[in-house]
């Protein structure tokens, strides 16, 4: 007796369960007629917009792609580049507190912890540094230099961001105590030092960097920024910044003279950028192994981060098959990333900065958006080659005498 099994068709027919027909995959000019036909929307008020196909380079649409508009939190993506540009993806923050060897004194020993928190309950949550920790073991220490706590203390620091210390400041203010903050440089935090009271690490640069793109931490991505400037040679200031930017696209072969950058984190309104500049910085860090630690964390449509909620209901085929950046301001909606389309995948900037000042136009361009994603978005299937059916051949069962089974 000869049975057949076509495993082939066994596979085939898997991979259309995964995988529905609906999702099918765009070659370029199939992705400049979607973007062409959707984008005129009313609602996106004449955006700036960039398709590029990762593949060889070339642009697939645009529209105003020069033109010079406002990033939001699109600029983040220049912070992360800059970060992995020019800082260790390893690198740790400690801080620990201690007790001087100057007269009722105490020693804060730190080093720009971007991951530091002013909440115990987050510092707690997130596993960051907090600085209730370090003000409530401070008062506890100067209780031990002087029970009455009527002398006059200082707390000399080093490598502090300003927000830290004027939230300390205010504690001991509000405590009633004399206390003054007094910043010295690192060395001199070092020979001031006596006894370590405690410490704190952060975690490695690559998950800090990781959370503010996912979660667009304004905060995390400022000081980040700072900390990049200054490892260029450059200055712990805006200005620093700036010319940090500048000069990783200028290094990355990307032209950046008319560049405007105001802060990091994108809130400035006066920060102007095009989407061409930012749709061949995404190409370029495509494929540079350095830049995985930043577009690991881009959100994923769907999944994570800031696009956690989105996708799902105006796009569900494009689940997980969209990585990109939001910006959001009050008259600004963007969006820039990567689309996965089958074997291809595309880099493009959407940014919408001159729609009505809405919530409800916001809503509806952020689902207009998905849409257009959602009709380029596509898994990648392997193509399965039909092999020649294979039969498998199933020997007749014999009949055996029970005389002959072996006892």
């Amino acid at each position: 007796m000869r049975r057949s099994i076509n495993i082939s068709c066994v596979a085939l027919l898997a991979l259309t369960l995964l995988y529905p027909p609906s999702a099918t995959a765009l070659e370029p000019n199939s992705v400049a007629s979607v973007f062409k036909r959707y984008i005129a929307s009313k609602y996106l008020a004449n955006p700036s917009v960039v398709v590029i196909d990762q593949q060889d380079g070339s642009v697939v649409y645009e529209k105003g792609a020069y033109s010079l508009r406002k990033p939001a939190s699109i600029q983040k993506i220049f912070m992360g580049v800059t970060a992995v540009m020019h800082l260790p993806m390893d690198q740790v923050f400690p801080t620990s507190l201690w007790t001087g060897n100057q007269p009722n004194s105490l020693v804060i020993q730190g080093s720009y912890d971007p991951w530091i928190s002013t909440s115990s309950k987050l510092a707690e949550k997130m596993g960051r540094t907090s600085l209730p920790r370090i003000e409530f073991n401070s008062i506890k220490a100067l209780k031990e230099l002087n029970p009455d706590l009527d002398s006059n203390f200082t707390i000399y620091y080093a490598s502090l961001f300003t927000s830290e210390t004027e939230h300390m400041k205010k504690f001991f203010r509000d405590k009633g105590l004399k206390v003054t903050m007094k910043r010295v440089s690192n060395q001199t935090a070092l020979d001031f030092s006596a006894t370590r009271i405690l410490t704190s690490d952060s975690p490695e640069l690559e998950e800090i960097l990781g959370y503010a793109v996912a979660w667009s931490d304004n905060t995390l991505s400022e000081r980040i920024a700072r900390i990049a400037s200054v490892a260029a040679g450059n200055s712990f200031d805006q200005a620093g910044v700036a010319n940090t930017f500048a000069s990783s696209l200028t290094e990355l072969g990307i032209e950046s003279s008319k560049m405007i950058v105001k802060d990091a984190s994108g809130l400035s309104k006066e920060n102007r950028v095009s989407a061409n500049q930012v749709g061949q910085l995404l190409v370029k860090i495509r494929t540079d192994e350095r830049f995985v630690p930043l577009i690991n964390g881009f959100p994923v449509s769907g999944i994570s981060g800031t696009l956690r909620n989105r996708f799902t209901d105006t796009a569900p085929a494009a689940v997980g098959l969209v990585k990109a950046k939001t910006g959001t301001l009050s008259n600004t909606t963007n969006l820039a990333g990567y689309v996965e389309s089958g074997d291809r995948e595309y880099a493009f900037v959407i940014i919408a900065d001159r729609h009505v000042k809405t919530y409800s136009v916001a809503n509806r361009i952020r689902d207009l958006v998905d849409r257009i994603l959602g009709r380029i978005a596509a898994p990648f299937v392997r193509e399965v080659t039909t092999e020649p059916e294979v039969a498998v051949e199933v020997e007749p069962e014999l009949e055996i005498a029970s005389s002959e089974i072996p006892l």
